[in-house]
């Protein structure tokens, strides 16, 4: 199901881009005059920014299909009656429509939020963080979930890694030409780019996509800060930072992996490659963190 979901996400780029394209006008932006830089930003724009929405318009019935998560509709226990006013009661205090609530099937103590608009957002929380985690400290993590609606961080998140998409197609295009240029320097018959331009366009696609994903990653990072804040300010300090202690005693007790779906339960060593393409901070960090505030 979820290969099926990109592929078809994936169409719907192509779809609506090769629309908006001939709504534009744009031209071909390599003709036997060279590159029209005009031509191609708005190409490279159009891709980056379209792919960019699309995600974010699916991103609640993608991470509700991938995560298995069921919206509550009508509480069936105390423990989803207590999480609808909880969510209800936070979401009020920081000026949101009420979210969509649900459970996903996990051991792991996790949760999430995501959604196009903070009026129009999902979270969602772990069955074993319900089963294992105190009141307290489940209204902590949705304290830090309902934040990061309230920030707007799905949005922004958007907008940055379309502008990075853009640059990053932009300039992987324009080294691939003068590549494919230099190749062909004995050339003089004019045709169309050779396979120099597509192979180096996507080799620079790839190592200036590691660099872009470190300005989104620093990014993310930032704003689990200000989430981490949110939660504190909602719920309570002391809440917040019990919640996070709990994550790190789970995970050193369970040995779960590096990066989980969306709370960024991380511990350990952090090398320096692996902690810039890193979307989430270090448990201590955050801790440490909301200790000074």
């Amino acid at each position: 199901m979820r290969i099926l979901l990109f592929l078809a996400t994936n169409m719907a780029v192509i779809i609506v881009a090769s629309i908006v394209l001939s709504v534009l006008g744009v031209e071909r932006y390599i003709s036997s005059t060279g590159l029209n830089l005009t031509s191609l930003l708005v190409f490279c724009a159009v891709f980056g920014f379209v792919g960019s929405f699309i995600s974010l318009f699916l991103s609640k019935m993608m991470a509700k299909m991938g995560s298995r998560a069921v919206v509550i509709k009508e509480p069936s226990n105390h423990k989803e009656a207590w999480l609808l006013t909880t969510v209800e009661k936070l979401s009020k205090k920081a000026g949101i429509s009420m979210p969509d609530v649900a459970v996903f099937p996990s051991h792991d103590a996790n949760a999430f939020a995501t959604g196009w608009n903070k009026n129009a957002a999902l979270v969602a929380v772990s069955s074993g963080m319900l089963d294992r985690f105190s009141p307290d400290e489940i209204e902590a993590v949705l304290g830090h979930e309902i934040g990061h609606v309230a920030n707007g961080d799905m949005v922004t998140l958007t907008l940055i890694q379309g502008v990075v998409n853009t640059f990053v197609m932009f300039f992987a295009r324009i080294a691939g030409y003068a590549v494919d240029q230099f190749l062909r320097r004995n050339d003089n018959e004019e045709s169309s780019p050779g396979w120099g331009y597509y192979i180096a366009t996507f080799i620079f696609e790839i190592l200036f996509g590691i660099l872009a994903s470190m300005i989104v990653m620093w990014f993310s990072r930032y704003r689990e800060f200000k989430a981490d804040k949110a939660g504190a300010e909602l719920v309570s300090k002391s809440a917040m930072i019990a919640a996070l202690v709990r994550l790190k005693q789970e995970h050193e007790a369970s040995h779960m992996p590096e990066s989980m779906l969306a709370f960024g339960i991380r511990q350990g060593k952090k090398p320096t490659l692996g902690h810039l393409l890193s979307s989430h901070p270090a448990l201590d960090d955050r801790i440490q963190a909301l200790k000074s505030l």
